[in-house]
């Protein structure tokens, strides 16, 4: 590919573009680079990652790009063209003139950056490291860099971060996995299949280097972003087999390992930013890289809305500037003396701002709603006489409400679930689901980060049922996923589910619903995040009869973290 490295001054900017960046393996990565008219030293905020910074949110976000200008109408007016707007990364025209310089990267193999494409890799994240040290290094730099971005942006932060680079100063990882097992690719260790068999297509390949066939183009010249075609035997033999990948390793091994943050290594300062909306991707990491970092510096926020929205809506860009301005530019901004907790709590019908000390929330309740199988109850009250249900794994469920609350009741962090389970086959899955009633029956649906959304969900495959006991709290089981180990048909066994933080307000009158199935749960869309694959999950091991059994010597119960009001 025949790429030029050119600069043009805007009205706000200067804009170098295809900038060349040599790896240490003779690899060229491009870059774009949006710095200020001024000459002098500015501090970095920088993007990595295979979507393309070439590609114009509009032309390549069509719908998303509506409901954003529809929420926020000022987007394309205040103080921004729009040109360079590009998917789930910063906007240089809202940056650059506050005084910093922004970088976005081709990673290797996308857009017009040489080599192989493998998504999340350790190569990749190499590569991340070396451009936070060329960025820091360079005449328009002050040293310090910092990271911005969504999802795969985010991802790639958790990961990189935690080798410590010389030049990085913070980062910002907006809805983004730091498990890759756990969150991205096996919840409860059944195969999340639809979601990467859509995004590789549709994000990756599409915009890999060389893909001629790419429908996306440059906003500028109107070419294709990719460059000239390759021919397909020489596309495909430059890009891993993700998916396919995922199918095979099928406990968190080393190939997981190698694409899993080390949390604890991490040091610098961290401003995690995750979505109440996102039970499947966008919400358990942000939580878990927040925890376990040992950074001395580190906030959580917790937001609603979709995951595209919350990032450029005007009151997040003030409260991601200042964040860099204190640990970037190093302006006391009184942003060490607030707490570390900025929780959007849940109504159904609009969210309060509150901020804490400590996640789970210091002043937590924890309260246990057990299951009765005889009444399908969901109570404070442990039921006495032992009792089960079941239920077909491949279409049936079964639900436990709660009687109407009395007064608001609210419940925001982790939730676990004990269920003592039986299947007619070899294994089960669980999928667990959490909704909310109003008081004449109607659900109350939220704007999820991808999809419309139940209050929270969980996932269990019952031959994955160890668990760390080391990781494991009473309120957050952590499965290993180190072995499986079949079940007796017949035989009861403890398990312990994982179900995915919340925050929800229930008011008088209404009540919540947990449905396990041995199904993904819907509305009547289907949803992205699906776990559907045949071979993962073949009929004569996971379409059997599921049993529930609960009361007597086992009780099968919610635990939920009841906040005080």
């Amino acid at each position: 590919m025949n790429v030029t490295h050119t600069i043009e001054e805007t009205p706000t900017l200067v804009f170098e573009k295809d900038v060349p960046i040599r790896m240490k393996d003779g690899i060229v990565l491009r870059a774009n680079v949006y710095r200020p008219r001024e000459p002098g030293t500015y501090p970095v905020v920088l993007a990595h990652g295979v979507y393309g910074k070439d590609v114009h949110f509009r032309d390549g976000f069509k719908p998303q790009w509506k409901i954003l200008n529809k929420l926020y109408p000022g987007l394309a007016t205040d103080g921004s063209t729009g040109r360079f707007l590009r998917w789930e990364t910063a906007d240089p025209e809202r940056w650059v003139p506050d005084g910093y310089v922004l970088v976005s990267v081709d990673g290797r193999g996308s857009g017009k950056s040489e080599g192989y494409l493998d998504p999340f890799s350790a190569r990749e994240t190499m590569d991340h490291y070396e451009l936070i040290e060329w960025a820091g290094a360079q005449e328009w730099s002050t040293g310090k860099v910092g990271l911005l971005g969504v999802s795969y942006f985010a991802i790639k932060q958790w990961q990189v971060a935690a080798m410590n680079p010389p030049s990085l100063a913070a980062i910002v990882p907006w809805e983004g996995a730091s498990d890759l097992y756990r969150e991205w690719s096996r919840h409860g260790g059944i195969l999340s299949n639809s979601f990467p068999e859509a995004w590789l297509p549709r994000q990756v390949v599409g915009n890999q280097h060389g893909n001629g066939e790419s429908p996306l183009r440059d906003p500028d010249t109107g070419e294709r972003t990719t460059g000239p075609a390759r021919e397909p035997g020489i596309l495909a033999g430059s890009i891993a087999p993700h998916v396919d990948d995922l199918r095979r390793h099928v406990l968190d091994d080393a190939w997981f390992e190698e694409r899993s943050a080390d949390l604890e290594a991490i040091q610098v300062p961290i401003l995690s930013a995750g979505n109440w909306g996102g039970p499947g991707l966008h919400l358990r990491g942000n939580i878990e890289g927040f925890l376990r970092a040992k950074s001395p510096h580190k906030w959580l926020s917790m937001h609603v809305g979709t995951h595209y929205e919350s990032f450029y809506l005007p009151e997040y860009v003030v409260l991601q500037k200042r964040f860099f301005d204190r640990f970037l530019k190093g302006i006391e901004n009184g942003l060490d003396e607030e707490p570390p907790l900025r929780l959007a709590i849940r109504h159904p019908d609009r969210t309060e701002l509150r901020t804490d000390t400590a996640w789970p929330l210091p002043a937590t309740e924890w309260t246990r709603l057990f299951l009765d199988a005889g009444t399908e109850a969901l109570g404070s009250e442990a039921p006495v006489a032992p009792a089960s249900a079941t239920f077909e794994a491949a279409s049936g469920e079964l639900a436990f409400r709660t009687a109407p609350f009395e007064r608001e009741t609210e419940f925001t962090g982790p939730l676990a679930l004990k269920l003592f389970a039986s299947s007619t086959t070899a294994d089960l899955d669980l999928f667990v689901t959490l909704r909310l009633f109003d008081g004449a029956g109607k659900e109350v649906r939220f704007v999820g980060a991808h999809e419309e959304v139940p209050v929270t969900r969980g996932w269990l495959r019952a031959s994955h049922r160890r668990l760390d006991p080391e990781r494991s709290e009473p309120y957050r089981p952590y499965l290993a996923h180190d072995r499986i180990e079949m079940l007796t048909p017949g035989e009861v066994y403890e398990l312990d589910v994982e179900v995915w933080p919340t925050s929800i307000v229930c008011p008088p009158g209404y009540t919540l619903c947990l449905t396990v199935a041995g199904r993904d749960f819907q509305y009547e869309t289907p949803g992205r995040m699906l776990h559907n694959d045949p071979t993962d999950r073949p009929d004569d091991v996971f379409s059997g009869r599921t049993t529930l059994h609960t009361g007597g010597d086992r009780q099968s119960y919610l635990l939920m973290p009841q906040q005080p009001r």
